[in-house]
Order: structure tokens, then C-alpha cells, then sequence
């Protein structure tokens, strides 16, 4: 009996062994080797595939050597942004292969292609994240089909120009500290050399922490670290192989992320109780993001009969609440002209001139440079039939430098480009996309606007400026477009 019990065991662990086998076999190199036969029969073309890593270690090989050295102030920028993708799409074409690991993805510069994944929210979804992203941001970013719905609807009355409106003094608030900062700076001769990019970074984290939790902005501030913490351990496991299980490992990275999206948590969790204890006391809104979101979801809740289902939960709130801290961290650089007037949103709604210029810096920069979707089932797009486990990559800053549809001063800096708007200026193609596109164009598009609007006219009112001698043009690629060596200008106050 013994003898039987011992055979069955053993047999038990070798039919496991086979079948945890069979899984690996057919992750790292049956089926992404079925999926590459399929997609060279329509024509495709690109690298083979190599086993599990695919093109991830030539992809940060590029990256690296394009980092090593700067570039001229009027060079492509394309090389040292994207180099891998800028290669494939120079060798191969518009439409080519490149692998992901096991995973293949299918670069797409189509024009009509882009509108239809934009469009078709159920055959083209958000790619799945690593789980280490997770830690960093998830929310309406992330969520698809009825789920993003329901977010999507509950989130929208936060962001309409009405509320928008209601936040521009906590926008010029924060952007006022920091001229008052570099006041401090200049020197009685009325300059100094200026690194503004952790000054423009922080301010933007600032903006975001105010508007979006109000009365709670030293908490918010330090959501604003802890999160930019988050965001650099995040970047360095996304360019490598994920292996299942990895994060549960006590290293020392995992832990500290960890540490870190329990610290958020029990932040955010204090923050909004405090809310919700106020509303169901019958105080008055605030007029932050949080509070709109909150009052939004309850007049959801108590539109359905009380039904908790149709709102969000506290820590679906607390995801979204995560999520703004990525609504505004890009800057521009650009020129306005408000004389001495304080700026208001109608002063800044009036800038059409300014808003060409950020158009263009948008164009030239933008600082989400790619954006991935992913095919869950055979999906027909143009001459194309994308096999399940296809990934998309549709690479918005060489769609926005390309000369087919910029002209051969595609890479020149001329807003006039935009002086009839944005569907003049493209002529009525998906060639412009900095917010995405479609119904799922990114919702705070005209948060990040009006605060750039207002970073640069309270600049300009109080100082001129130079791009320093020793400035060096590096831009490079993180989670979004940014200076690799900062941003020195030679600050003159007025």
C-alpha cells in the first residue's frame, strides 16, 4: 500500500513537471514562433524572434549608447528618443515586427490604421502591465469596458472647464511660489544661470497635490515624492523579462515599493474618510479634485437608489487619486503676452497664440512618445488579421516628426503650423495625438494646458530669458519625454 501511495506521488509530481514544462515551452517559444509565421505571411517584416528576450536587450543597448552622448540643439531628436523603433521603421517600413520578450508587436504609422485602434475600444484595449506598475498607477488609465465606463462617467464632471476654472487660483498659487523662489536667486546684477526643470517638475507635482486634495496639499506633497520614488524603480523593471513570482521576493527593491504603496494608501485612505465623514455631515464640497469625485460618485449612488455598485469604491477612489499625480508633469517652453494682469482662465483662454506654440512644443515633444494596445482575439485592421497576443505599437512622436505629413520642415519649430487649429494643421488625418485619441483621449488634457499656460505667463511677466551656454539638448526617455542634463537658462528679471 505504502509501495502504491509512493508511485502515485511520484507520478503526480512528474505529471506536474511535464505540464509546468509544456507551459514555459510554449510561453518562450512555441507560440511566439506560431504568431511570427503568421504575421510574415501578410507581409510583415522585421527581427526574428530571439528566445524569450525578443529585441529587449538590442532595445536597452540602443538606448544606452543614444544616452551616452548629447545631440545639436537643431538635431533629430528621433535617434536618441526612440532609436530601436526609428531603426525598424528606417529598415523595415511603415508597418514592421519588432518583439516585446515572447511577445510580438506590430508597429502602426497608418494614419486611417491609428483612428480605427482609437476607436474600437473592445478589439484594441490597453496592453496588460507589468505588476510592478501596478504600484505606480493604475485607475482610468488602465481599466477597460464597462469598468472604465462607469470611472470614465463618475470622473467627468471633475474635469469640465467649469470646475477647471474654479482651480486656477491653486494654479497660480503654486506657480507663484516658485517665481518668488527664483527672485531670491537673482543676483543684484539682475541674473543668474538657472536649472528650471526640477523647479518646472516639482511645480507641476505641487499644481497636481493642491488641485486635487486642497486643504490636504502637505499631504499631497509628499503622495507628489513618494509616487516620483515609485516612478524611477518602476522604469528600471519594465525594460526587463518579468518572471511570475518575482515581485513576492523579499528583495530589496520589492520591499521598498512596497512600503512605499502602503504609505500611499494609508495617506490617500486618511484624506478621503475625512471627506467622506464631512459630506455625510453635510458640509460643503470642495472645490478638488477629490471632493468633485466623491460628490460626483455619491449623486451617482444616490441616482441608482443608494445602489454602491454603480459608484466607486474607496479603493477604486484611491487608484484615481494615485492616477492624478500623472495629469500635468510635462512642461513647455513658449512665449505669452498678458501685460501685468493677474492670469485668470479667461485671461489664458485668450492666448491663441500661446496655444499654437504649445501645439507645436507638443508636436515636437510629446512627452507620452508611444502608445501600446493589445489584440485579445483575431482582430481584422486594414490589410491586416492580427492573431490573438499581438501587441501594437503606435509611436506618436515619429507619426509626429514624419515628413509625409508635416512637410519637409517637420522638424522645425513654426506654430503657425496650428494658427487655423489642430484639424487644419493635419489636414483632417490622426497624425497629432500628444492626449491619445478617441473616447479614450486622456481626461486631463485641459488640466495639463491651463497649468502650462499659467506656468508660462507668470514668467514672462516676471523675468527674460536665455538658454544658457551651458545647456546641453539631451532629450531622453523615461516614463515621459524629459531633459536628460536639465534645462540651464540664464534667468534676467525684469
Amino acid at each position: 500500500m505504502e509501495i502504491s501511495l509512493a508511485k502515485i506521488a511520484i507520478f503526480i509530481v512528474l505529471i506536474t513537471i511535464l505540464r509546468l514544462g509544456w507551459i514555459i515551452l510554449n510561453w518562450v517559444w512555441i507560440r511566439p514562433k506560431r504568431l511570427e509565421k503568421c504575421l510574415r505571411e501578410q507581409g510583415l517584416q522585421g527581427n526574428s524572434y530571439k528566445l524569450l528576450f525578443g529585441d529587449l536587450k538590442q532595445i536597452l543597448k540602443m538606448k544606452d549608447q543614444a544616452r551616452s552622448k548629447p545631440i545639436n540643439v537643431a538635431g533629430d531628436i528621433l535617434p536618441r528618443v526612440i532609436p530601436f523603433h526609428h531603426q525598424m521603421v528606417e529598415n523595415y517600413g511603415k508597418n514592421c515586427l519588432m518583439w516585446i520578450g515572447p511577445t510580438p508587436m506590430v508597429i502602426v504609422m497608418n494614419p486611417e490604421e491609428i483612428k480605427d485602434i482609437f476607436n474600437n475600444l473592445n478589439d484594441f484595449q490597453k496592453t496588460p502591465k507589468s505588476p510592478f506598475a501596478k504600484f505606480l498607477m493604475t485607475g482610468l488609465l488602465e481599466h477597460e469596458g464597462e469598468k472604465w465606463t462607469k470611472h470614465r462617467k463618475i470622473m467627468n464632471p471633475a474635469f469640465r472647464l467649469e470646475k477647471l476654472k474654479q482651480m486656477v487660483p491653486a494654479f497660480y498659487d503654486c506657480c507663484s511660489q516658485m517665481i518668488d523662489e527664483w527672485k531670491t536667486l537673482v543676483t543684484k546684477e539682475g541674473s543668474c544661470e538657472l536649472d528650471v526643470w526640477p523647479y518646472l517638475f516639482n511645480m507641476s507635482g505641487y499644481v497636481i497635490s493642491q488641485a486635487a486634495f486642497g486643504s490636504s496639499f502637505e499631504e499631497g506633497r509628499r503622495i507628489f515624492r513618494l509616487q516620483n520614488e515609485q516612478a524611477k524603480y518602476t522604469v528600471k523593471l519594465l525594460f526587463s523579462v518579468y518572471i511570475p513570482g518575482w515581485r513576492f521576493l523579499p528583495t530589496k527593491m520589492n520591499k521598498r515599493m512596497k512600503e512605499i504603496e502602503n504609505e500611499v494608501r494609508v495617506i490617500l485612505k486618511g484624506i478621503i474618510n475625512k471627506r467622506e465623514k464631512a459630506m455625510k455631515e453635510g458640509e460643503v464640497t470642495k472645490d478638488d479634485l477629490l471632493g468633485l469625485l466623491m460628490e460626483s460618485n455619491y449623486r451617482e449612488i444616490q441616482e441608482h437608489g443608494n445602489n454602491q455598485k454603480v459608484g466607486l469604491s474607496i479603493e477604486e477612489i484611491i487608484e484615481e487619486c494615485k492616477l492624478f499625480y500623472f495629469a500635468g508633469q510635462e512642461t513647455t517652453a513658449a512665449l505669452l503676452y498678458l501685460g501685468d494682469n493677474k492670469p485668470d482662465y479667461d485671461g489664458l483662454n485668450r492666448l491663441k497664440i500661446v496655444t499654437m506654440i504649445l501645439y507645436e512644443v507638443l508636436r515636437l515633444y510629446p512627452p507620452g512618445f508611444v502608445i501600446h494596445r493589445a489584440v485579445k482575439k483575431d482582430t481584422k485592421l486594414g490589410n491586416l488579421v492580427l492573431p490573438a497576443g499581438t501587441q501594437l505599437c503606435l509611436p506618436t512622436i515619429l507619426l509626429q516628426h514624419a515628413q509625409e505629413f508635416w512637410g519637409e520642415d517637420s522638424k522645425e519649430f513654426k506654430p503657425e503650423r496650428f494658427s487655423e487649429g489642430v484639424s487644419k494643421a493635419t489636414m483632417g488625418r490622426i497624425t497629432f495625438f500628444p492626449f491619445t485619441g478617441g473616447p479614450r483621449i486622456c481626461i486631463g488634457q485641459n488640466f495639463g494646458l491651463i497649468e502650462a499656460k499659467m506656468t508660462i505667463a507668470l514668467i514672462l511677466q516676471n523675468f527674460r530669458f536665455d538658454l544658457s551656454p551651458s545647456y546641453t539638448h539631451a532629450p531622453f526617455s523615461v516614463i515621459t519625454l524629459q531633459p536628460q542634463f536639465g534645462a540651464h537658462i540664464i534667468l534676467n528679471k525684469l
